[in-house]
């Protein structure tokens, strides 16, 4: 067995985790997809940028096809969208006792366990601001919660394990007994988040518009429905408090939550989201149906409507299909079905 942590992914989670841990005196293997990417790390270092350090750091990268060997740490960091694909390839890797952390964004715990079974995953939550900008860099924007997890709440050696590691990267970082509490806090912000993505504001901008306000309330308020008739109690993380959006806050909980998050972002080098970039810059597909539609999916399992999630999915399709502009007036349409 070998003994490298390995990052599948090495774009801005995985990218910026990696060169913390290497920092740290952690070995370290990348494997990504992109060609230019692996080529560029291997030639050159991966060279992160950024407010919170800035180093070139030494590490082999390969493409999936390339890697041997058989490991007990992976990281999983690709797009939600890849995490099926990337897990049948990852699992021909992994040892019987060994684990897989999903750092990525969503509910991603749930398909990597049908693949390398649910033993083997241990949950992870993560919210810092990170950008892949080209080949062999990559942009470490600003700091947020990393939170380490078994899925079914226990406290373990492996937990404990790669969570001495995630305080190489962020000395913050903690370990909790209700990581699906953090995952489902993570949804109701990224709903919010894929809201102001639909405009080409910057996350601060949107928050704070009042015309935006209620209808990326009534956005959060159906994902934070869902979560509570499935017994799951939201988390709080980087000035983000979930209970703000759900059934029993008040107008004026809601409009803090929104200030603080107003006040966080306005704070962080990167203005706009990841979806944003994947929209305006990559012209690429998003990972709204893997991050938002297991919303709507387990709404319908619970008997939960969720039509402004729904029909906030249809909006980002349209916009990857180059059918619908960012504007502001998206948002202003959006209101219109809450109406």
């Amino acid at each position: 067995m070998s003994n490298p942590i390995l990052i599948w992914g090495a774009g801005a989670i995985g990218g910026s985790l990696g060169a913390a841990f290497i920092r740290a005196g952690h070995e370290v293997i990348f494997v990504d997809a992109a060609k230019a990417h692996v080529d560029a790390i291997n030639e050159k270092g991966l060279k992160i940028v950024g407010p919170i350090f800035e180093d070139v750091v030494r590490a082999k990268a390969y493409l999936p096809e390339e890697v041997e060997g058989i490991y007990e740490r992976t990281l999983l960091c690709v797009k939600a969208h890849h995490t099926e694909e990337a897990t049948r390839e990852l699992v021909k890797h992994l040892a019987s006792d060994g684990y897989v952390v999903s750092a990525q964004n969503g509910l991603n715990e749930r398909v990597i366990g049908r693949i390398v079974g649910e033993n083997r995953v241990v949950g992870c939550f993560v919210n810092f601001g990170a950008d892949y900008l080209e080949p062999g860099v990559v942009q470490l924007s600003g700091r947020g919660a990393v939170v380490l997890g078994e899925l079914d709440g226990r406290f373990s050696d492996r937990a404990e394990e790669i969570y001495s590691y995630f305080k190489d990267f962020e000395p913050k970082a903690l370990i909790t007994s209700n990581i699906w509490g953090f995952l489902w806090g993570k949804l109701i912000y990224g709903a919010l988040l894929f809201g102001t993505a639909l405009t080409n504001d910057s996350i601060a901008d949107v928050m704070e518009n009042p015309m935006a306000r209620p209808v990326l309330r009534q956005i959060a308020l159906e994902v934070a429905t869902v979560a509570a008739l499935n017994n799951i109690t939201p988390e709080a993380f980087d000035g983000f408090d979930p209970a703000a959006f759900g059934p029993l806050a008040t107008e004026e909980q809601t409009a803090q939550s929104f200030d603080d998050m107003v006040v966080h972002n306005r704070k962080s080098a990167k203005s706009h989201t990841g979806i944003w970039r994947d929209l305006a810059i990559r012209k690429r597909k998003t990972e709204v149906d893997a991050q938002v539609l297991p919303v709507v999916e387990i709404g319908k399992e619970s008997r939960v409507p969720t039509p402004l999630t729904a029909r906030l999915i249809t909006m980002i399709h349209e916009i990857e299909d180059g059918k619908r502009p960012l504007d502001m007036a998206n948002l202003e349409e959006l209101a219109r079905v809450s109406a």
